[in-house]
């Protein structure tokens, strides 16, 4: 984000509650929620023309290029309405749409009091879009049906219009039909917004009650969050603190997003803004805490917070080991930014020195690599990702897992894995391979629905370990891109799991190995001897790869020894010279292999522990 820089005068202390309409936007991603948020800010006027830009609230360049929006943005906008002339405030909050950050828009949802549903009328709706439709009716939130892109030739609003009237329950005509990219409907939009959509009740005189939606860090500031007042008001220099902490702060600036930061004279009940409190570290202000004040603190909380827990976890080793302080650094200066980012260092004989990471979903660690690699200029390995699991030992000993090589060998009773739900939109044709995909990754089917005539739901729980590898890569080859997938966690199972190592020469290789089901052991100890098999360069001795559980040996490869012609100086004479330089080498060979140690390149452990879905990035769900 920019440095918050005082733009404007001072704007009124607080608003009228009847004048204000809070309101998000719910969509997929690439459904076209940006450019109509743009097209938004360009009809209301608070962005010049000369100023406008494609996405103006994706502020990093990863979301402008991928076209997702990564973290939440709230801008206010003012809006005379067509329908009864009076003027109105309303303050929309820009939602991330991936099922990573499913928490970061749940606390957004709570912050409104309605949401525009906005399907592409030539896709249709999505698992991510009807995932977090059912979130938004959770809070009790007014849903305004939008079909978007009504311009393209592909369009279908017809049809999608019926799809979306019988999942919320109202008419196909109801749904508004609009385009962000020519402004077609737009203005309607805004008026129905202003009709619909109940405005904020909160309570004026009670102890001050403020949701905080997103945080953001600013180097010359520190951190910004930005926060929904629900009761009292927030004014400049009042002392607060945040409820899970009971830390006090001074603030020291109030304003609202129009959309750059303006300092105002405070907020009142139903008014979206920020606060900055000169506070450095961005953990102090977590999503879905509750802001009250120091000297008439709220004796409840508002509903809902919770720590973000991170789902999956990776190694992150810089290629070169003399870059291991700069990805401390930039890991330090990352996380500044992002609170739900967890990592500890971490060595490993094969890659060095580096960290063990924690992330929401395979996206979120997907961006925070890339983020790595561009804004600090590292060169990074990624360990296969892995997730939590919860070991009970024959000692009745507990054990939190995260890395495969804290994996015990024996004397365990029991593993528990972690679980999830997972509801899977697809057209009806594909029903038969996405069944066929669930069932080898150990799922259980729990419904099936036709949301129409050529559009299924179904929905199964898959264990999380199966679908962080390359789940999602296979489910859009298998239904040629159509299928769209979400998940959420739902507990905890038991599972039988083993660990396999990979032995060179006898010795473990900590970098390969991976905790599976047993089931599927085999197939992972075959696949990767096969595939060190081919990126091992051949030393001068017999070099076995084996793929072990424990002391048992599952699979095993062979890289030929190098072979010297030691006869080549040998033309003619008797054979017991040719024999004897050949049991000298065999001597040689054997001692050498005792003594020998194998190299692995860095590319050889670049190969095999990047996957199909490093390649394929999350981002088109």
């Amino acid at each position: 984000m920019p440095a918050i820089s005082i733009a404007k005068a001072p704007q009124p202390a607080a608003t009228n509650p009847e004048q204000i309409r809070n309101f998000c936007i719910i969509a997929h991603i690439d459904h076209g929620k940006s450019t109509l948020a743009d097209r938004m800010l360009g009809i209301t006027g608070v962005v010049e023309d000369r100023n406008m830009r494609a996405q103006y609230l994706d502020r990093m360049d990863i979301e402008r290029e991928r076209g997702i929006t990564i973290k939440s943005q709230a801008v206010r906008l003012p809006w005379r309405s067509g329908i009864d002339g009076k003027d109105y405030i309303l303050n929309m909050i820009d939602t991330p749409g991936h099922v990573d950050f499913t928490y970061e828009v749940s606390r957004s949802l709570a912050a409104c009091e309605g949401a525009i549903l906005l399907v592409d009328c030539a896709q249709g709706i999505e698992a991510q879009t009807l995932a977090n439709l059912y979130l938004a009716m959770e809070n009790n939130l007014t849903i305004i049906p939008v079909l978007n892109k009504i311009d393209l030739p592909a369009a279908r609003p017809d049809k999608f219009a019926i799809e979306l009237a019988n999942l919320i329950g109202c008419k196909p005509e109801d749904c508004l039909r609009v385009s962000g990219k020519t402004g077609e409907g737009v203005v309607e939009l805004l008026d129905q917004v202003v009709k619909q959509l109940p405005p904020p009740i909160g309570d004026a005189k009670a102890p001050t009650r403020a949701l905080i939606f997103d945080s953001v860090y600013d180097s010359y500031r520190g951190v910004v969050t930005y926060v929904r007042v629900m009761d009292g008001h927030l004014s400049p220099r009042d002392q607060i603190q945040m409820y899970s902490t009971g830390v006090r702060h001074e603030m020291l600036e109030v304003g609202v997003i129009s959309p750059e930061p303006v300092a105002s004279n405070g907020l009142g009940v139903g008014e979206v803004g920020y606060l900055i409190t000169g506070v450095k570290d961005v953990r102090q202000s977590r999503v879905g805490d509750t802001v009250t004040t120091y000297d008439n603190p709220a004796k409840v909380a508002l509903a809902g917070y919770k720590n973000p827990k991170p789902m999956v976890f990776s190694g992150l080793f810089p290629l070169d080991g003399a870059e291991y302080p700069m990805l401390r650094e930039a890991l330090d200066k990352l996380q500044l930014n992002d609170a739900a980012l967890v990592f500890e260092p971490e060595s490993s004989a094969a890659l060095g020195f580096g960290f063990r990471c924690g992330f929401l979903g395979l996206l979120h660690m997907e961006i925070v690599r890339e983020r790595l690699e561009r804004e600090a200029g590292l060169t990074l390995i990624s360990t296969a990702p892995s997730v939590v699991y919860n070991l009970t030992l024959e000692d009745g000993k507990q054990l939190v897992v995260t890395n495969p090589s804290e994996y015990p060998d024996g004397k365990i009773s029991e593993v528990q894995e972690p679980i999830v739900k997972a509801t899977i939109l697809a057209p009806s044709e594909f029903i038969g391979t996405i069944m066929e995909l669930c069932q080898q990754r150990r799922g259980v089917q729990k419904g099936m629905d036709y949301l129409s005539e050529d559009r299924i739901e179904i929905r199964y729980t898959l264990p999380l370990a199966e679908i962080v590898f390359d789940f999602f890569d296979q489910l859009k080859s298998r239904t040629r891109g159509y299928a769209s997938l979400d998940y959420e966690p739902i507990g905890e199972e038991p599972g039988d799991l083993v660990k396999v190592d990979i032995l060179l020469q006898g010795e473990k290789v900590d970098a390969f190995s991976q905790i599976v089901h047993r089931d599927k052991a085999y197939s992972y100890g075959v696949k990767m001897t096969e595939k060190l098999k081919e990126l091992i360069p051949r030393q001068q001795f017999e070099v076995p790869i084996q793929a072990a559980i424990g002391a048992k040996i599952i699979a095993r490869e062979n890289i030929r020894a190098i072979r010297k012609d030691v006869l080549a100086k040998c033309y003619g004479g008797d054979i017991t010279r040719k024999r004897k330089l050949l049991e000298k080498q065999k001597e040689g060979k054997k001692r050498m292999k005792m003594v020998g140690r194998v190299e692995v390149p860095q590319e050889a452990f670049i190969a095999a522990l990047t996957t199909d879905s490093d390649k394929v990035s999350e981002k088109k769900k």
